[in-house]
């Protein structure tokens, strides 16, 4: 009896390592305090304007109120829940436009605002309009307004505002990715944010993206959320999310919303301080470009 000889077993490839050997981005861990101080105190370059609004725009569930009141409950040392949220999704729950403001520790306002507005879905009929998002990046919508997927406002409505102050326009437009579904964004939505985007280019405003729920993406960041910058995974939502608007790297911050804890935690915060400072800055610096007699001032 003979036995027939076993062949030999190549050796497996061992699986490439999930993170790169030091981080690609450096972020000020340890220092929420100054980061959050250098926005209580950030001056606008122009007297003109009292407050810089941000639009927050982004699909049904990816997350743009939950950010709003992230950056609450950074600057109040608390969970807050100033944007309501839905934790079933499904449709948006935000049904009207609204503006959102951020108190420093003596109550008064900080120099940003944040606009609020129903999500974005694929299909025609559903979700925000388009075209009202374009009213809203311009100033013409009336705060309150109730959006109507099937039809969008117009210059004879009561809530088209004729002639918008300064302080009703956007200054930066804000599109909230989430990591774990940003592969599989429809291509329909994809166009209706490059339409928003479009007329956002139109009018010289800077555009970044918020890159929510990187913990729901990668394991390393959920173990460790200071591992956001060395994830390859990370990273590589963070390219998918460039590539689908066109949007740089360099304007790109992901972040970690509150939404099952009770206390904030100061590596959350710093992230999305960060994103924030980050975005302050680029809107600062385009509003000087707006005003250049002010820039020596």
């Amino acid at each position: 009896m003979g036995g027939s000889e076993s062949t030999p077993q190549r050796p497996q490839t061992p699986p490439p390592p999930p993170e790169f050997d030091k981080p690609w981005r450096i972020m000020p861990w340890g220092n929420k305090d100054s980061l959050g101080e250098k926005l209580r105190n950030f001056k606008l370059c122009s007297s003109d304007v009292k407050f810089v609004r941000l639009l927050i725009v982004g699909e049904d569930g990816a997350g743009k109120s939950s950010f709003i009141n992230s950056v609450n409950n950074v600057f109040q040392e608390r969970i807050t829940c100033g944007a309501l949220v839905d934790a079933t999704s499904g449709t948006s729950f935000t049904k009207n436009y609204k503006t959102y403001y951020i108190k420093g520790k003596d109550g008064s306002r900080l120099p940003f605002v944040f606009s609020d507005v129903m999500g974005l879905e694929p299909a025609d009929g559903q979700g925000a309009h388009v075209k009202d998002i374009i009213t809203a990046l311009k100033g013409f919508l009336e705060e309150g307004y109730k959006f109507n997927p099937a039809n969008h406002v117009s210059e004879k409505d009561s809530n088209y505002k004729t002639n918008p102050k300064v302080s009703d326009q956007t200054f930066c437009l804000v599109n909230v990715l989430s990591a774990s579904t940003v592969s599989l964004m429809n291509q329909k939505l994809i166009q209706k944010m490059k339409e928003i985007r479009k007329v956002a280019s139109e009018y010289n405003l800077p555009q970044v993206i918020i890159m929510t729920k990187v913990d729901e993406t990668c394991p390393l960041v959920k173990r460790n959320l200071k591992k956001v910058y060395t994830s390859k995974k990370i990273k590589e939502k963070m390219q998918e999310c460039s590539n689908l608007l066109g949007i740089p790297l360099s304007n790109i911050f992901p972040v970690k919303n509150y939404h099952e804890e009770v206390d904030t935690n100061d590596d959350t915060d710093v992230l999305i301080l960060k994103a924030l400072d980050q975005i302050v800055n680029l809107t600062n610096d385009a509003l000087e470009n707006q005003n250049p007699s002010e820039k020596s001032e």
